[in-house]
């Protein structure tokens, strides 16, 4: 209403938990998500879900958004939603030579659903979405790319 008020064109991009390549050396709140997973910090995973974006989408959504003169409101740049569980079963998938962790801390129960959001605006702008295990793979090459994550070899006995 105050963007209509100024006579401002404002188009809002509300992205979901950005993974994919680090422009930064350190890790940040996003990529800590998933290197916790991997480097041994924790031992268990939270009943939680959470719904994953590429950052090379949400770039290409903020340039549509820009270039595209009937974009308007609001557009949700969201992925799938991923429960942890099955966060962890692709990071082992992708890196078994990690200790990932395969138990819920809150033992077995009731998995949390998470929210599905639509992806319907932000794809008639012409934007894709990156499917949630190529996230989580561009992320842990990032971080092993920086150092942040050591590499190790893969037990293959």
């Amino acid at each position: 209403e105050l963007a209509k008020e100024r006579k401002l064109d404002l188009v809002v991009i509300n992205p979901s938990l950005v993974l994919g390549p680090l422009l930064q050396s350190a890790v940040n709140a996003s990529t800590w998500h998933i290197a916790k997973y991997l480097d041994g910090s924790v031992q268990t995973y939270t009943n939680a879900a959470q719904a994953y974006v590429h950052v090379r989408d949400v770039a290409d959504a903020h340039a549509r958004a820009y270039e595209i003169p009937n974009a308007h409101g609001r557009y949700l740049c969201a992925g799938r939603t991923l429960h942890r569980a099955e966060v962890c079963r692709i990071l082992a998938k992708f890196f078994p030579e990690y200790p990932v962790p395969t138990r819920c801390k809150e033992g077995a129960g009731e998995m949390k659903k998470g929210y599905r959001f639509s992806s319907r605006r932000i794809m008639e702008l012409g934007v894709g979405i990156t499917p949630a295990s190529q996230c989580l793979y561009d992320t842990v090459t990032s971080l092993q790319d920086k150092g942040i994550l050591p590499r190790r070899d893969v037990d293959m006995s």
